[in-house]
């Protein structure tokens, strides 16, 4: 089933070129579990990517402006292919050249818990969940819009609960706690003759 729902991953990318994982291999999160992870990658434009684990690869969704505690703030979640779950620990430098080239290090990563059967959830379009991480906590939603696009569009959006908050408090600052770096106006990427190595974070 992984290898399925990993073909439009695997098409897109040259596994000689980037360091990211090619899903051939099993490491860093258990598969069957729940485990979420949000990036931040610097690539054409600067955005979060949104990822949780379902079954044995992890469903994602580019966040333009990042989530956000503030159940006010509706935020954009674009989804994009299904992601291997050793992607949950990468972090590293897509070289020039690649899809989504650019530095790509993580903000967020911990469990989640789905209210209900979250395979049913998605193919109905709204998810609710929650989760347990260092910067995001509490009950979320994602909900799929109407909106036209390329790709499904859907809403990540929290809930009005005791780890919401109103106000430019709810949106933290764009700081991976692991990388110690901070966000850039624009990718840092160069153009490398050989793969770059990836850090894995356990």
């Amino acid at each position: 089933m992984a290898t399925a729902r990993l073909r439009t991953y695997r098409r897109k990318r040259d596994f000689d070129a980037t360091p990211e994982p090619s899903g051939e291999a099993r490491g860093g999160v258990t598969p069957g579990g729940h485990y979420f992870v949000v990036h931040l990658h610097h690539a054409r434009s600067v955005h979060y990517d949104f990822r949780l684990q379902v079954g044995d690869t992890l469903r994602s969704w580019a966040v333009p402006k990042g989530p956000s505690l503030d159940p006010a703030r509706k935020r954009l979640a674009v989804q994009v292919e299904d992601h291997p779950l050793d992607y949950g620990t990468f972090e590293g430098d897509i070289p020039s050249g690649q899809y989504g080239a650019g530095k790509v290090w993580i903000w967020d990563r911990g469990t989640w818990v789905p209210h209900g059967d979250p395979e049913k959830a998605l193919k109905e379009g709204h998810l609710s969940f929650t989760l347990e991480g260092k910067r995001l906590s509490g009950d979320w939603s994602l909900i799929r819009t109407r909106l036209a696009g390329r790709q499904p569009q859907w809403l990540l959006i929290k809930a009005r609960d005791a780890a919401a908050r109103t106000g430019d408090g709810a949106d933290d600052t764009p700081l991976s706690k692991w990388s110690g770096r901070r966000r850039s106006s624009r990718s840092t990427s160069r153009p490398q003759a050989k793969r770059a190595p990836a850090r894995r974070v356990k």
